[in-house]
């Protein structure tokens, strides 16, 4: 044990790079951003005008957000995303058509990308967060533009974010309270791994039982938190049918649980969860407590959300725009991937941000060489290009659930077949540009991080992760509140 533990404290990347459990529906976003992407761009294949793919990416990538949320909720989010990719787009293409240096364009591009951040961390809209609508809004501020053409750039966008959006909702048609019941049943799973400690610990390999029992009370905290949020923003309980209210008092049990784990039996709560998945009927429970839906946490105004987040737009933009301008300094002609590898660090503390840039270096590094290995398969034609990105898209998804720099392994070599929508290039040009960028932007990045603290975000983070409104933490039992570090995880985000 103190081996391992002496091992974990020498090489700290092993924690970076160690790879997660997949997402439990990790195949859902990969597959529907293949269902998003593939019919625009085939249609643009079968049309000769592949070099028009990047604006019907750019509406198809909406895709990728809003799998965990309930379909009314994923509903509004990916209208909403979709409308903030579009505004950012339009301010891209205008910027471009208008300004003719490339120093005026990296700032453009850094506001915006502040925006996005700010935007996207007050309305918690979950990975991949603001780092897509970067990516979409910053490339094209570098393309050839002129104003009579974007209207219908804006409207092949729009058209793809549309079709992203039916494929995002498209599951709700079969298994319409689907996030609602994988959170239950998540919430029901962890409670009783919980219990099975016996209220006094567990045995680990690197760990005593006090801090087995800590993480697994804090585990399945934030899982019965989760399933709260679900289920408050899937509508009133009392709008619902017998579903909703159903899983409503099954995650009451599981607070029971959490707050009594010696009087709950671990094998029923398990019963539960597994009757729970697929479209069974749901155990019909008793409601012990009434409690309902009181426990749904209270959403704050977005502007009072907002005000906390200077120091972060501050962060964002001064890290985006020295990357930027230090790209540009160096002669490299897309210093987008520079400010866009920059807006991708920032995570709640610098402990995590430096380890965003260890994973965005790494992968990238390896997503090269995997590009090097693909261009000569791709360049045999335009089918072969677009199948490529189509393969790497799903790739993508289905990876960076374990961890960002595997996810960036498929992401960077995409992001480049991409630019080679309009014609080929040259590949050595390429790897060399998008090494250096990247480079340039981590080292750039995390030192904007440190020259611009963000401890005002850091309290904010960890006064609304203080406690869960759970059974436990409400007064309502005497348990042991949980450690809110846990829920300290880092989002998946792509180019």
């Amino acid at each position: 044990m103190k081996l391992v533990m002496g091992m974990s404290s020498r090489h700290p990347l092993v924690g970076v790079l160690r790879l997660g459990r997949p997402s439990d529906i990790w195949f859902k976003p990969a597959l529907s951003v293949v269902v998003a992407v593939a019919p625009p761009n085939i249609a643009l294949l079968l049309l000769g005008r592949l070099d028009l793919a990047m604006y019907t990416m750019a509406g198809s990538l909406c895709a990728l957000y809003a799998h965990n949320r309930p379909y009314a909720a994923r509903a509004r989010a990916l209208a909403w995303v979709a409308l903030g990719m579009l505004a950012g787009l339009a301010t891209a293409l205008v910027a471009a058509s208008l300004a003719t240096s490339a120093v005026v364009l990296v700032t453009v591009g850094a506001v915006l990308a502040a925006v996005q951040k700010v935007l996207c961390d007050a309305t918690r809209v979950g990975p991949p967060g603001n780092v897509v609508l970067t990516f979409i809004s910053s490339a094209a501020l570098f393309a050839p533009q002129s104003l009579d053409r974007i209207p219908g750039h804006l409207g092949l966008a729009a058209t793809a974010a549309a079709w992203a959006w039916l494929v995002g909702m498209a599951p709700g048609l079969l298994r319409p309270y689907g996030p609602e019941r994988r959170a239950t049943a998540a919430a029901l799973h962890a409670a009783a791994a919980h219990v099975e400690t016996g209220g006094t610990g567990g045995t680990g390999a690197t760990s005593s039982p006090g801090d087995h029992r800590t993480r697994t009370h804090a585990t399945a905290a934030a899982a019965v938190h989760a399933a709260r949020q679900a289920l408050h923003s899937g509508g009133r309980p009392g709008r619902a049918g017998g579903t909703r209210r159903a899983l409503e008092r099954l995650v009451v049990r599981a607070e029971i649980a959490l707050a009594a784990p010696a009087d709950a039996d671990p094998v029923l709560l398990r019963t539960w969860a597994r009757q729970v998945r697929g479209n069974r009927p749901v155990p019909e429970l008793d409601d012990l407590t009434g409690i309902g839906a009181e426990l749904a946490p209270p959403t704050a105004p977005l502007w009072r959300r907002l005000a906390p987040l200077t120091p972060l737009a501050v962060r964002t933009a001064l890290g985006c725009a020295l990357a930027g301008y230090a790209s540009l300094a160096l002669g490299i002609g897309r210093p987008y991937w520079a400010l866009v590898t920059a807006a991708c660090l920032y995570q709640a503390n610098l402990t995590l941000t430096w380890g965003r840039g260890v994973q965005r270096v790494i992968g990238n590094l390896l997503g090269v060489l995997l590009f090097a290995a693909l261009v000569p398969l791709a360049h045999t034609g335009e089918v072969a290009l677009v199948l490529c990105c189509l393969a790497l898209n799903f790739g993508a998804e289905a990876l960076i659930s374990r961890n960002y720099w595997l996810g960036s392994v498929c992401v960077t070599p995409m992001a480049l077949l991409i630019t080679e929508f309009a014609g080929f290039q040259e590949p050595g040009r390429l790897i060399t540009e998008r090494v250096v960028d990247t480079l340039v932007g981590a080292l750039v990045g995390l030192a904007a991080a440190v020259a611009v603290p963000d401890r005002r975000w850091q309290r904010v983070v960890r006064a609304e992760r203080s406690g869960p409104r759970t059974l436990a933490a409400t007064g309502r039992s005497q348990g042991p509140r949980p450690d809110q570090r846990t829920g300290d995880t880092t989002e998946g985000v792509r180019p």
